[in-house]
């Protein structure tokens, strides 16, 4: 990926930007350690995933306030993960305009596949165009 040409959408008094400059580490740790889906986080394992990930901060006024991780060999395959929008401004069409500017991105936006799991949002994602796997037992994980 180009690190000089950040991607940035803004809408409404929000932004989205894969700026790592703009990311607030310490908000994103805030939330994840809260978060069900992230056990042992570390602010070492954070900050890893973090710079090997692309990332889009969700922003109000320069706050953290969202965010998207995208894991990705930008040729065929991405992985979506860590998603999350604040408590407080859940439920106004952030979450769904958030996954859209990922899906938006020049550099996803051609790949064949992107991917997710999640233990209790199918329904939001649905409403995204992303679909169960047509063919789920062709999907394998290992898990330690």
């Amino acid at each position: 990926m180009n690190d000089v040409n950040y991607f940035l959408r803004e809408q409404g008094g929000f932004q989205v930007s894969t700026n790592p400059g703009v990311l607030d580490t310490c908000a994103v740790f805030e939330f994840l350690t809260e978060a069900k889906w992230w056990t042992e986080l570390t602010m070492e394992s954070l900050d890893r995933a973090l710079r090997s990930s692309l990332c889009f901060s969700l922003l109000e006024g320069g706050r953290q306030i969202g965010l998207a991780r995208v894991i990705t060999d930008y040729v065929t395959y991405a992985y979506l993960c860590d998603v999350y929008i604040v408590e407080e401004r859940r439920r106004r069409g952030l979450g769904s305009w958030l996954i859209r500017c990922v899906l938006e991105h020049p550099e996803l936006k051609p790949l064949k596949r992107v991917a997710l799991i999640t233990h209790d949002a199918q329904s939001f994602y649905l409403g995204l165009d992303f679909h169960f796997a047509s063919r789920p037992d062709y999907y394998m994980e290992r898990m330690q």
